[in-house]
């Protein structure tokens, strides 16, 4: 019968399935999770058999467990269905080599045991998977929430008071009211760009880097004149083009310049410039924000950051800039630069090269 082929070789069938887990995951401890929903699926099988085929809670269970454990470890749900795969095509190998026959009722429950384990198994790790999508939403509608009623509050009181007629309007709180402004804008247009990021629209289109610059430095000077800081351009060599999204660019530049007028101390000095290559073009945007930590650089994409050496708060900005980059094929890196700056860097396949 089935389940004593099973018993018997019950250990030659976990060898073979945990080799075959290995060759697509050879990191631990991800690999030891994977061979253990293999031995609680085999043993799982073995006991249904044994029973004559009657549904186990224990499938079940430990299948819902073993989805859980792979969803908390990063594992796609791919993986979920091929560490049971792995079982089933062991059981049959090995049986056919052995010469064992396996009778109609028994393949009949091992497809369902195999059916059963995949489907609680493949729900578990989507129901968990649709809570962390949620959990990881609402933090960040929550974040973009106060942000948002940060930047009206301070624009709504600076309003008052020049009502009032108290202060000018060409005075400081003229001042604070265009930035709350800016700052509204800003993060409007983040959460626009990241909205198109996550529906997959875009609208690529041929970018002369050079004029495109000139139009971005237009409008970030005057931001960088409220910050008291100077601005240079290097548009770089005429007729160097780019194919991609205009507004995902324009958005991920400029918010690498805010955030260099931001962290750029009064009296300081950013650089916005292009380089480029016979396959590449490169954006770069300096600052003088003291430097980065180095301990912070590797977590400076994924919305971990929370401190630089001048100021803190460099916000999901950066997070939604590298997603719209790589959604043009090109990458944002940052590094730090001897004169107590950083240096953020776009880099872009050239469409020359392309062609």
């Amino acid at each position: 019968m089935l389940h004593e082929f099973l018993s018997t070789n019950r250990s030659e069938i976990l060898r073979h399935s945990w080799d075959r887990v290995t060759a697509r995951s050879p990191q631990q401890p991800l690999a030891e999770a994977l061979r253990f929903g293999v031995q609680l699926f085999l043993d799982d099988l073995i006991a249904t058999l044994r029973t004559g085929g009657d549904r186990s809670d224990s499938i079940s269970r430990d299948a819902t467990l073993h989805g859980e454990r792979l969803q908390k470890l990063g594992f796609a749900v791919a993986q979920v269905v091929h560490g049971y795969g792995d079982v089933c095509q062991v059981v049959t190998q090995l049986a056919i080599e052995a010469h064992t026959n396996i009778d109609v009722d028994e393949f009949r429950i091992l497809n369902r045991c195999l059916d059963d384990a995949i489907a609680f198994a493949v729900t578990e790790h989507g129901r968990l998977q649709d809570v962390s999508n949620s959990t990881g939403e609402t933090d960040r509608l929550g974040v973009l929430a106060h942000e948002l009623r940060n930047s009206l509050q301070t624009a709504e009181i600076a309003y008052q008071v020049l009502r009032a007629g108290q202060v000018a309007i060409g005075g400081s709180t003229g001042e604070i009211l265009g930035r709350s402004l800016a700052t509204l804008h800003l993060l409007v247009d983040r959460s626009l760009v990241q909205v198109r990021l996550d529906a997959g629209i875009r609208r690529d289109e041929t970018i002369d880097v050079p004029s495109f610059l000139e139009e971005t430095a237009a409008s970030g000077s005057l931001a960088a004149l409220e910050r008291g800081v100077s601005l240079t351009v290097d548009r770089g060599d005429l007729g160097v083009t780019v194919e991609g999204d205009r507004h995902l660019l324009r958005s991920a530049v400029s918010n690498l310049l805010q955030n260099a007028f931001k962290f750029t101390p009064d009296g300081g000095h950013v650089q916005l410039r292009s380089v480029a290559s016979p396959a590449r073009v490169v954006i770069e945007v300096q600052d003088e924000c003291e430097g980065l930590e180095p301990s912070g650089l590797p977590t400076l994409f994924d919305g971990r950051h929370k401190h630089s050496r001048a100021k803190t708060g460099m916000g999901l900005g950066l997070v939604i800039s590298r997603r719209a980059i790589e959604a043009m094929g090109g990458t944002l890196t940052a590094r730090n630069h001897p004169e107590a700056g950083c240096v953020f860097t776009v880099d872009l396949p050239r469409l020359q090269a392309a062609r």
